[in-house]
């Protein structure tokens, strides 16, 4: 199953003429998104706002006293991203979520790797990158240089992402396999920020040569290296010089979607 697909055609139609909209009540959309902050982000209207990519102000406009008429834009970003039907948010008709895209638009969630001081977020959009299409991580993460989403996930329950990326290889199998999105919280690439033992998705340079790489990074002997060990137990550990590292992440989670049909 192809997610960059499935989802782009979810972009495609929630682009749909929203003019209709001033026919219906401004009370009804706004007792619906109402319901949408309860139903998908715990009451949460702060994370509905990020999730979706709004303002809090433009939130608290439509659900608070104010009562207010969202904008067109406001309207489809809803729809885009909180994977919204767009004849139910404007007539009530139907289900709150597209039932086509009900399953992708919040995938399993294979594995979480959360930190005991981890906060989570009722619901996110997490922005999925092929890497194969950006410049590398460094790129990626520096913002240099824009890199565009092939789609986003709506993730629920998860601490804060930054993006996610498919997994290529087999050296973290079979906790990780070819083909499933793991999703990564950026962090300065400096030792002193590496919780050992956990589980990075890594840029780093050796011999001239520039590697991306998924690994648990453990303490070396020498505290001028450290120790990239995989799960798989066919790939040995490997030790590199820490300042050959030129961009880091902690694995969040991982998402493994099954084809149906």
């Amino acid at each position: 199953m192809q997610i960059q697909y499935a989802n782009a055609n979810i972009q495609n139609k929630t682009r749909i003429n929203f003019a209709f909209a001033n026919n219906f009540g401004t009370k009804n959309i706004n007792a619906r998104f109402e319901e949408i902050i309860n139903s998908l982000y715990k009451g949460n209207k702060r994370a509905f706002a990020q999730s979706v990519g709004i303002s809090a102000t433009v939130v608290e406009n439509v659900v608070g006293t104010r009562k207010g008429k969202p904008s067109y834009d406001v309207l489809e970003k809803v729809c885009a991203n909180a994977n919204i039907s767009a004849e139910w948010l404007l007539t009530g008709k139907g289900e709150m979520q597209r039932a086509e895209d009900r399953q992708l638009a919040i995938p399993a969630i294979k594995e979480q790797f959360s930190l005991r001081t981890d906060r989570t977020i009722g619901m996110q959009s997490v922005p999925l990158y092929e890497l194969d299409a950006t410049a590398g991580l460094v790129a990626l993460f520096d913002g240099t240089t824009r890199q565009v989403p092939v789609s986003h996930l709506q993730i629920p329950d998860l601490p804060p992402c930054d993006g996610a990326l498919y997994v290529r290889g087999d050296s973290m199998y079979p906790l990780l396999k070819s083909g499933d999105i793991i999703l990564y919280k950026e962090i300065p690439h400096a030792t002193s920020s590496i919780l050992w033992g956990e589980m990075y998705l890594l840029s780093f340079t050796l011999d001239g040569e520039d590697y991306i790489t998924i690994k648990y990074i453990q303490k070396a002997d020498d505290d001028r290296f450290v120790r990239l060990v995989s799960h798989n137990p066919h790939h040995s550990p490997k030790d590199i010089p820490a300042d050959s590292i030129q961009a880091l992440a902690l694995v969040k989670a991982s998402v493994r979607f099954n084809t149906m049909g």
